[in-house]
């Protein structure tokens, strides 16, 4: 099994994810300090002085950026207002286009909602046929605030999968700051796992792809410079994590 940027414990993955925020100077030691105070991160609502915080770091400390690549370009408008992509998916958290040479484009996922949102593509696709009126989105907000079928950990279901002989592979883009890489190494310290190889670079074509440590039943890897889509950022860099995991081969050390 390959997860990759996925949310993995609620107290691990919410207090990693604002030590990112700070680590990679995108909010305040102010702001850092009081949120660390002030939220419990086990909760699944958590108390309105830790909402206020952390709208207050999203919305006056963040700036236009792409919170799920933070050193990507964030997709405009054509009247110069920002492209919003879905929000952050923390449990306690309410829920000219610019071409990088990369071929990532900022801008993709506005693309699809206006393309989704077409009657004829939507007609063609059976969709919406009993007329609902809001539009369609890559993410709901209506679910993201109103589901509550979920576990705060699945770090149990981890421990059964490694118990019973499957191999799993973590891997996390490094310039995601929704499930920062951060958050991943802190849920997954949790189990307590034995090192088979240490801490080493991996490459593609003689670049580092990342970084990577193999675990006993689970191997864990950082892709440099991709957000949280790792193969929408670095479809190379993700072609070797898939290889490597079918071929039953650490990633590779050249």
């Amino acid at each position: 099994m390959q997860v990759g940027n996925a949310v993995t414990d609620n107290y691990y993955d919410n207090l990693g994810t604002v030590t990112y925020w700070w680590s990679h100077a995108m909010i305040s030691d102010k702001t850092y300090q009081q949120l660390i105070n002030a939220c419990d991160f086990r909760r699944q609502k958590e108390s309105n002085e830790c909402e206020s915080l952390y709208s207050y770091a999203m919305d006056q400390e963040f700036g236009n950026i792409d919170q799920y690549n933070i050193y990507a370009p964030p997709c405009n408008n054509s009247d110069g207002n920002r492209f919003t992509r879905h929000s952050m998916r923390l449990p306690h958290r309410p829920h000219s286009i610019f071409r990088r040479l990369s071929g990532y484009d900022p801008c993709t996922e506005k693309y699809a909602e206006f393309y989704y949102n077409r009657p004829d593509v939507q007609k063609a696709l059976h969709a919406n046929t009993t007329g609902i009126r809001y539009k369609w989105t890559a993410c709901s907000e209506v679910l993201n605030r109103n589901w509550n079928d979920t576990d705060v950990s699945v770090l149990p279901i981890y421990k059964e999968m490694i118990t019973g002989g499957l191999r799993v592979w973590v891997f996390s883009g490094d310039v995601d700051s929704v499930v920062p890489v951060t958050a991943t190494r802190y849920s997954l310290a949790q189990l307590k796992l034995s090192t088979k190889i240490p801490w080493y670079p991996w490459y593609v074509k003689k670049q580092v792809g990342g970084w990577t440590e193999v675990y006993e039943g689970l191997t864990f890897a950082t892709v440099r410079g991709a957000g949280h889509e790792v193969p929408l950022f670095k479809p190379r860099a993700a072609l070797q994590l898939f290889k490597s995991f079918l071929s039953g081969e650490p990633l590779p050390k050249a």
